[in-house]
């Protein structure tokens, strides 16, 4: 008896993490291959994917694959049945996203060689937060800036923000339930941001133009006096600029420690405590601010390596926005894995929901193909 499945995959400069996923969202096997053109590794994408198609169920039919974009622009809203003029395009977007969008390329490229007549599906994580207004996504820099090369916020992790703001209506009584009007989601991980979501859409969010801008991050230093590159550019130039911006800053280059969160904790150094300090004064000012963009807040929700690891991170947050009216529930907190809610019964609500971006992609997967039978 054969099996109908979603392939994700998520192609990377020199990786691909894949997940054979079922109608059920259930898992039937997953994976990452590293060292893509790389001594001792597969010579491209393409002989990469050829692996992992051969370590596949045998009873398993192919429905589609789903890929993860990072940058869709402006064009792309919702996910999208991948064609040649879709492909061009998202090759286009690469000026946006030097670092993402071309190994989604050569993703999508194997994937439509090694699978032929198989429907291939983009979804980007920039969709959610199309819904984004003007005055939210709007920088104040010549308005050609915009107009003529797209210089605008356009915000990451959206699969993420839309699995975790959705699930957390849901656990809320639904999306008509007060709590789950307004919603602020927190994505941290080494890659960290937030989302203001106003009754099922995203409205706000912290990264940018780049997923540089917004919170501190693992080794990116999120939000930065643009005056401060300026000088450094000028002193360092632009090449060595940018990498101590994305992979020198952030937590590893606060702490002088590393990147990771724990690892960061554990040296108990006094710039490892500044540097935790920083992070969440962010983190507290970020929630602050959207709920004075929405005008109020009925939840708020951790996801991530370390939203959902950290008990620690969760309570100095929250302990940063008693004024709001949250108020913790340490042996909740504390517990190890889960959804779950972690303030008390009178408090209002902040959750701890694991994401699952593989299960998103694969569900907006799947509302393609039902969208393109229909049509």
């Amino acid at each position: 008896m054969t099996r109908s499945a979603i392939l994700v995959l998520n192609a990377g400069s020199s990786s691909l993490k894949y997940q054979l996923l079922g109608p059920e969202g259930q898992t039937y096997t997953s994976g990452l291959i590293e060292r893509i053109g790389e001594p001792g590794g597969e010579p491209d994408h393409a002989a990469a994917l050829r692996r992992v198609l051969s370590g596949l169920p045998q009873d398993v039919q192919m429905e589609a694959v789903g890929h993860r974009v990072v940058h869709g622009g402006e064009r792309f809203t919702q996910a999208t049945r991948i064609t040649p003029e879709v492909l061009a395009t998202i090759d286009e977007l690469s000026d946006l996203a030097p670092l993402h969008n071309p190994p989604a390329v050569q993703g999508i490229r194997a994937a439509l060689g090694g699978l032929p007549g198989v429907p291939n599906v983009a979804v980007f994580d920039t969709a959610f937060h199309t819904t984004l207004p003007p005055q939210a996504y709007l920088y104040a820099v010549p308005h050609d800036l915009y107009r003529n090369f797209g210089v605008r916020r356009y915000g990451f992790h959206g699969t993420s923000h839309a699995y975790v703001s959705r699930r957390a209506a849901e656990l809320l009584g639904g999306p008509q339930s007060p709590e789950a009007q307004k919603i602020v989601t927190l994505h941290l991980g080494n890659g960290a941001s937030a989302a203001a979501v106003l009754r099922g859409q995203s409205v706000d969010t912290s990264m940018g133009l780049t997923p540089l801008e917004g919170l501190v991050m693992g080794t990116r230093s999120g939000d930065l006096d643009p005056g401060a590159v300026l000088w450094l550019t000028e002193k360092f130039g632009l090449e060595e600029t940018t990498r101590l911006l994305n992979r020198q800053s952030g937590l590893k280059g606060l702490s002088g420690v590393s990147n990771d969160l724990r690892d960061v904790r554990a040296a108990q150094s006094e710039r490892a405590e500044l540097a935790l300090a920083v992070m969440t004064y962010r983190l507290i000012k970020q929630v602050g601010a959207y709920a004075a963009a929405m005008n109020g807040l009925g939840a708020l929700v951790f996801t991530g390596g370390a939203g959902e690891n950290d008990a620690k991170l969760r309570a100095d947050v929250l302990q940063g926005l008693t004024f709001l009216g949250f108020e913790l529930d340490e042996a909740a907190n504390g517990q190890r894995s889960g959804e779950r809610r972690i303030t008390t019964a009178e408090s209002k609500p902040a959750l701890v929901i694991p994401t699952d971006e593989e299960g998103e992609i694969a569900r907006q997967t799947r509302q393609v193909l039902t969208a393109d039978r229909a049509g």
